[in-house]
């Protein structure tokens, strides 16, 4: 048999073939089996160079991307037009120059992850072992120069420093806050201007609720905080909050193990719960800067219903803005525009609903030149789009229609009054889940599918719209990325195609999604299931729910993934599940509404849980469903300890990290959404809290000490009512750990270990330790999410 040393000295491909298919068929639970398992865990990195994450430049039909194959990368530059592919840039001339730079090896097969391309091309901006340079592409020299902007939705090793000053777009004039007020700075003489006067202590002009992770990066509580401003494209206005703190209500974590020193450190941020009143408020205004006049907006003071701010957006005229103005409770949005030089407010689209209207299926673009707003609404029981005359509010026409479920909006051609969209559930005989690309006229006409392949579908537009890149795969479909004319969908070129043979020569076995019926013995439900590279058919294996029930989403996978904490599991001898039932979104609005107020019901979640289970195992055999495992984190982990203690004949065995598991004590927003405004009995009912004395079966607890999203304090209240009902379970605090603290490898380990001994019945292996993963570049490591 293979060692444990030899395994790590092999390469990514040779490792893929022997890792399953080399260890023989023993007793579970294994030193062999954790091995395996950790190969599989999803911070091992990429098996494969698909899909593509294009980097578009500027306005052209031109982007680069970066090709990962073993552990090694390639950057390429592609012309949508031309059809033409080449290197980005000379990879031994970088690398060469980089060694120089930094006074230390570069690899060309394994530079940087992070860069960017400026100066139109000729140069790049790189982060190498945490600082910036910036390399000439013709004479290959690199000298300090920045960092590299973040992409959208990236995250770093910790927060980005806070934009203090803010630049208008004629670069004329900085915005910036000091001592609670707004002032502005003329960059071609200095002068100062002082535009807010009033501004006071939790009452100023930040508009920023200061975060929990910047204060323990600066190891204070009082930290800077960037000015929420933003300026009109002509430069002679802005839009700025006051924001009005001074009385929300506010909670306090403590550091237990500071970076310095050993006294432990607190710190106190800001945190409305549901149904609370006194939370911050935003009072927006508008400046204007020749004048120095501040022009309240005409709108109610705004609550901040979490971290964040209003979103106001100028419209290109600079004379008016628009914003999104949502009750609490959620059951009423508007869609309002201001008037700039009066501060008038005006509705321009309104949509109402008895339940709740989810954020998340929210969509509208506004065509200027003809004061229209496309629209999205569950109105007619499924997600569509709607055409609105911007002046008047009238409804002018459904776009789409249909029992199925618009999942965004991808671009929208003015000129040609096109709409772009992604939507799921339209192509009969298939997972209603995935999502494809569609096209159509603004009248309702001419409806297109762009992406006819059975997969999950991820498009990115070019800058002029004539061109999308359409990366696609499924659970049991290997990932191909294509280029794409945006007018018929047509293929002009295959960016890349992961091969799956040496995966699957290894003994790997592909996810199974499947489908099975809900409780109600009528509605499909869908799911995946994960099974162990050695499976053996006639011998019987506890299952284990990967389970999140947040009706702001699913949670069972659609794309391609060798790699995740559910193959690994399984890996250790289990039979691992992901299920959706009703409650859960991007479906019609009647299967979303399930989940009204009712978070911890049956009806929503649980029951159509068991039945698919129950469904799966008469199908196959090998489920052994006297023997149940549940595991999930945040609202995850409420949902892992509520099957536990509402189920126990079925569920025997749950881990819980960073779970909410009583909905007055999490954030306002999300709880209010789903649970409802205000605050009624149903909250107390489906608390954990309240249910704690029904606990029979084994429960692991764990919270980062440092959580921000979801505080200790929701478990810590949890363990506290589980002592007073003389409930055996087990407890383990984080040090230093934020709501991220499921990625730890210390808490994985244990999380099977309890499995193991409590599933499996058999010891774990002692002091086993999940290993830090090999790099594939050369930058420090991110933080999980």
């Amino acid at each position: 048999m293979v060692s444990s040393k030899n395994f790590r000295r092999l390469g990514t491909s040779l490792l893929l073939c022997v890792l399953c298919g080399s260890v023989a068929i023993q007793a579970q639970g294994t030193r062999e089996d954790y091995e395996r398992a950790e190969r599989f865990l999803p911070s091992r990195g990429d098996l494969g160079p698909a899909p593509v994450n294009p980097n578009w430049i500027e306005k052209q039909d031109r982007f680069w991307y970066r090709r990962v194959t073993a552990g090694e990368s390639e950057f390429l530059l592609v012309d949508a037009k031309t059809g033409q592919r080449q290197p980005l840039f000379d990879h031994d001339k970088l690398a060469g120059a980089l060694t120089r730079a930094a006074g230390r090896p570069v690899s060309p097969r394994r530079l940087p992850e992070r860069l960017e391309l400026i100066d139109s091309g000729g140069a790049i901006r790189v982060e190498l072992d945490g600082a910036g340079w910036r390399c000439d592409l013709g004479a290959y020299q690199c000298r300090p120069g920045g960092r590299v902007a973040p992409r959208l939705g990236a995250r770093g090793p910790s927060p980005p420093e806070p934009r203090l000053e803010i630049p208008s777009p004629d670069g004329k004039w900085i915005a910036y806050q000091k001592d609670h007020d707004l002032y502005a700075r003329s960059v071609a003489s200095n002068e100062v201007v002082r535009l807010t006067h009033d501004g006071t202590q939790r009452y100023d002009y930040s508009a920023t609720l200061p975060g929990l992770p910047r204060m323990i990066q600066e190891g204070a509580a009082d930290i800077r905080v960037a000015p929420s401003v933003r300026w009109a494209p002509d430069s002679r206005r802005l839009l700025a909050y006051r924001l009005d703190r001074r009385s929300a209500r506010q909670f306090t974590v403590v550091q237990s193990v500071p970076k310095a020193g050993i006294r432990p450190l607190s710190y106190t941020y800001d945190y409305p719960l549901p149904g609370e009143v006194g939370l911050s408020r935003a009072e927006p205004v508008v400046i204007e800067i020749e004048t120095r006049q501040v022009i309240p907006v005409q709108t109610e003071p705004l609550d901040l219903l979490y971290t964040g701010g209003p979103n106001f957006q100028w419209f290109t005229d600079s004379r008016r803005l628009y914003f999104v103005y949502t009750k609490r409770g959620y059951q009423n949005v508007q869609l309002r525009e201001v008037d700039a030089a009066t501060g008038a407010v005006r509705l321009l689209v309104e949509e109402r609903s008895e339940t709740f209207i989810d954020p998340g299926m929210t969509y509208f673009r506004i065509l200027e030149e003809t004061s229209e707003v496309v629209w999205s609404s569950e109105r007619d029981g499924w997600c569509h789009l709607y055409l609105y005359d911007g002046k008047t509010g009238r409804r002018k026409q459904q776009i789409t229609k249909g029992p199925w479920v618009v999942r965004g909006i991808s671009r929208l051609d003015e000129k040609a009054r096109r709409v772009y969209f992604t939507a799921s559930g339209r192509e009969a005989g298939r997972d209603p889940y995935l999502v494809h690309v569609y096209r159509a006229g603004l009248d309702g006409s001419d409806l297109r599918l762009l992406t006819p392949e059975d997969g999950e579908h991820a498009p990115s537009f070019s800058p002029t719209g004539e061109y999308f890149v359409d990366g696609y795969s499924r659970v049991d479909l290997a990932p191909v990325s294509v280029l794409r004319r945006s007018d018929d969908g047509s293929v002009t070129m295959e960016l890349e195609r992961f091969d799956p043979a040496s995966l699957l020569q290894s003994g790997w076995k592909w996810p199974e999604p499947f489908q099975v019926l809900a409780a109600d013995g009528k509605t499909d439900i869908y799911g995946v299931l994960f099974r162990p590279s050695n499976l053996e058919a006639s011998k019987k294996y506890p299952v284990i729910e990967d389970i999140y029930t947040g009706p702001q989403g699913f949670h069972a996978p659609k794309s391609f993934r060798a790699r995740s904490m559910m193959q690994a599991t399984a890996e250790l001898g289990f039979l691992v599940v992901v299920l959706d039932g009703r409650g859960m979104g991007k479906r019609s609005k009647a299967f979303h509404d399930f989940a009204h107020q009712n978070l911890g019901g049956d009806s929503v979640g649980l029951a159509d849980h068991i039945a698919g289970l129950r469904q799966l195992a008469a199908r196959y055999r090998y489920l052994d469903l006297t023997r149940v495992g549940v595991y999930g984190h945040s609202a995850g982990g409420y949902d892992s300890t509520h099957a536990a203690l509402s189920h126990p004949e079925f569920y025997k065995v749950a881990v819980s990290s960073a779970g909410n598991h009583d909905h007055r004590m999490d954030k306002a927003w999300w709880n209010e959404l789903w649970m409802g405004f205000p605050v009624g009995e149903h909250y107390r009912q489906q608390s954990n809290v309240t249910m704690a004395p029904k606990l029979e079966g084994k429960l692991f607890l764990m919270h980062g000490e440092l959580d921000d999203n979801v505080h200790p304090a929701s478990t810590l209240q949890l363990v506290d009512a589980l002592i007073k009902a003389n409930k055996d379970f087990d407890l383990l605090i984080l040090p230093g750990e934020n709501h991220g603290a499921g990625g730890n490898r210390y808490f994985q380990r244990r999380r099977w270990d309890f499995f193991v001994r409590h599933l499996l019945g058999v010891e774990p292996p002692k002091g086993y330790q999940i290993q830090e993963p090999e790099r594939t570049d050369q930058n420090p490591p991110t933080s999980t999410p």
